[in-house]
């Protein structure tokens, strides 16, 4: 009863101030709350960084190798990343729920290999975003495609549609093969990526000038794992890019076409989060490959 309250046992703490926190991401500390608990389950408050683990591949290649059978190949690696980067159809029919993994929802879609990949549209609507308990919505921009104004165009509906649910986008460069994955190229696209609104990007390493690119991107990058190669230039490409300015990295087939994907994801966190070198890294992949 209110009337039994005792004022002797209250704790106004007065005189202590109340301490006001800056947001620890990078360019995102007047986002709204929600949209900041989302963050915080993508990227480790701890360290500031991310492990993604790509599966969505197969929204425009079909059966990409090593993902052939995502219920066999990607649910033992699904514990050791922060986030499960896929489609909705993926996510639905082969991801077990209790797994409570946070979810970057792959939302462009429209095209295949067989066709100008800059042709998308947006594949999801935000209320199955919502519906997936995504933590972010991700959508492929073609700076410099054929269709570069209609991807643009569809990273805007998302942003717009994030900001008034509070699920942030991941904006992703699209790189066709007529496009140079320099510094120059990248920064041009990372840039307008965040200026259209994205609260983080994904883009491709490279190996002059990345530090410049990440610095001139107002919000987070995460670094693109990319092709397939061989597992110590893998540790060392994702070394180099955190060491530049990446706030994580978003790798599929140089974990799940690894010799031992396992091992390997295991092995990237060490890295991301725990700043260990190539060379101890690939040492512990040895260690845990062969157990």
């Amino acid at each position: 009863m209110a009337e039994a309250d005792s004022k002797d046992a209250k704790q106004f703490g007065v005189g202590v101030p109340v301490e006001t926190r800056a947001f620890f991401l990078k360019g995102s500390n007047d986002l709204a709350w929600g949209m900041k608990d989302r963050l915080s389950r993508i990227f480790n408050p701890k360290t500031g960084k991310t492990v993604m683990l790509a599966f969505d591949h197969g929204y425009f290649l079909g059966p990409t190798s090593g993902i052939e059978r995502m219920d066999l190949t990607i649910r033992p690696l699904a514990p050791h990343t922060d986030v499960l980067m896929c489609t909705r159809g993926a996510l639905r029919s082969c991801i077990p729920p209790e797994y409570n993994k946070a979810v970057c929802l792959r939302c462009s879609a429209g095209i295949s290999i067989l066709k100008d990949l800059s042709d998308e549209c947006v594949g999801v609507a935000v209320e199955d975003a919502i519906r997936l308990n995504a933590s972010a919505m991700a959508v492929q921009v073609h700076i410099g495609g054929e269709k570069e104004s209609r991807t643009i165009e569809n990273l805007v509906k998302l942003v717009d549609a994030g900001m008034t649910y509070g699920i942030p986008v991941l904006g992703v460069t699209a790189v066709g093969k007529e496009m140079s994955r320099d510094a120059r190229y990248l920064g041009l696209a990372t840039r307008i990526i965040a200026e259209v609104g994205a609260q983080f990007v994904k883009t491709y390493f490279c190996d002059e000038g990345f530090d410049e690119v990440a610095a001139g991107c107002p919000v987070p990058i995460v670094m693109a794992g990319g092709k397939k190669i061989p597992e110590p230039d893998a540790l060392k490409m994702a070394r180099r890019a955190i060491d530049q300015g990446a706030a994580g990295v978003d790798m599929g087939r140089n974990i799940f076409q690894a010799d031992n994907p396992v091992a390997m994801i295991q092995t990237v966190r060490a890295v991301v989060h725990d700043g260990e070198t190539p060379e101890k890294a690939f040492e512990l992949y040895n260690t845990l490959k062969n157990k």
